[in-house]
């Protein structure tokens, strides 16, 4: 994936972030006894089809969004940060949106296609992740193919997935992480609400090296976001 990776010194400004459909990782509990029965799972969870104002949707993911899989492909960052296969095939691509399935039934977080309503073209995803949840927090990721861009989805996308989980899931901590090369998605996070809360070093492994990146923070008790989420049938 290394022959993929963008030029760091000179990058376009793209609506993404990391970790949109990053599994999260499993980390042993320190007080499980030899032997001892395993805790539950999480449960599953069920991914709402949710308006984004007038002109996006957001959705569960289908096999129907294998074109967006395949333009997802083609870009040259949002494979470094994502699941998406940076070789496109039909297999690879089927074998992503099964991989949505499954983190929504197993209890990892919410993926969302991002689909655009007057032609239903799905132009993106955007994913709420649960990983951190017991410790009172959750993070969000997305990213948006280059035909999806500078339309205001990707404002509209965090506003209704982070009013969502703020007023309906009571998540008492939001966070994104963004390069900090990427000011297009630093300014949709700070117009969202989010604050610029610092800069973590070597954070993630990204196109085979080790990124900074800069997170933001949104609290619960930080007052309404603009915008509220509708949830539909």
């Amino acid at each position: 994936m290394a022959d993929r990776r963008p030029d760091t010194t000179s990058k376009p400004a793209t609506d993404t972030t990391t970790g949109s459909d990053t599994a999260p990782g499993t980390e042993a509990d320190a007080d499980t006894e030899t032997g001892a029965d395993p805790p539950p799972g999480p449960e599953p969870l069920t991914v709402p089809s949710m308006s984004a104002g007038p002109d996006f949707v957001l959705r569960p993911w289908e096999m129907s969004d294998l074109p967006l899989v395949r333009e997802a492909a083609q870009d040259p960052y949002i494979p470094l940060i994502s699941t998406i296969p940076p070789r496109y095939s039909d297999r690879a691509a089927e074998a992503f949106v099964r991989r949505q399935w499954e983190r929504a039934a197993t209890g990892a977080g919410y993926p969302f296609a991002i689909v655009r309503s007057r032609d239903r073209r799905p132009v993106g995803a955007i994913g709420l992740w649960l990983r951190d949840l017991p410790e009172g927090r959750a993070s969000i990721g997305f990213w948006m193919v280059a035909s999806g861009r500078g339309q205001g989805v990707t404002r509209a996308a965090l506003r209704t997935v982070t009013g969502w989980a703020l007023r309906d899931l009571r998540v008492p901590r939001l966070q994104l992480f963004i390069e900090p090369w990427n000011t297009a998605s630093a300014r949709i996070a700070v117009d969202v609400g989010y604050r610029h809360e610092g800069l973590l070093r070597g954070w993630q492994q990204v196109g085979g090296e080790r990124r900074d990146m800069a997170v933001y923070g949104l609290l619960n008790s930080g007052g309404p976001v603009d915008g509220r989420a509708v949830t539909s049938d």
